[in-house]
């Protein structure tokens, strides 16, 4: 029960601290939004085809030259192989990014979502 009360308390103290940065300003997030989202014909001669789609980037609560990175969680679907849920990490800089992610021509896209957005210091 000791053991369980100790760490209780620093878990407690240390919780607060992760959340800000070392020089205690506080952390804000800029806002993702993905658009123009394609998914290409069979290329030849690989057969894959090309999942993009237009990244922008709002740093309007972060200073302007701020950058990171971000993942795109997506569901793939398959016709020979189970339902499989993967990310890819791309870097974010304002005011907008090109992304793309390669799949086999027996694959599609079922779900994609934004996740693991690096955040940045907010503006004063």
């Amino acid at each position: 029960m000791y053991r369980s009360l100790i760490s209780g308390i620093v878990a407690s103290a240390l919780g607060p601290a992760s959340i800000l940065p070392v020089n205690g300003d506080p952390l804000c997030h800029p806002e993702l939004a993905v658009t123009d989202v394609h998914f290409s014909e069979m290329l030849r001669p690989t057969l894959e085809r090309i999942w993009t789609a237009i990244v922008s980037v709002d740093v309007s609560k972060c200073p302007a030259d701020s950058s990171g990175y971000f993942d795109i969680v997506f569901t793939r679907l398959s016709e020979n192989a189970p339902d499989l849920e993967f990310s890819e990490r791309f870097a974010w800089r304002p005011p907008s990014i090109d992304v793309a992610v390669n799949f086999a021509a027996n694959e599609a896209v079922q779900h994609f979502r934004v996740g693991n957005v690096t955040s940045c210091t907010c503006i004063k």
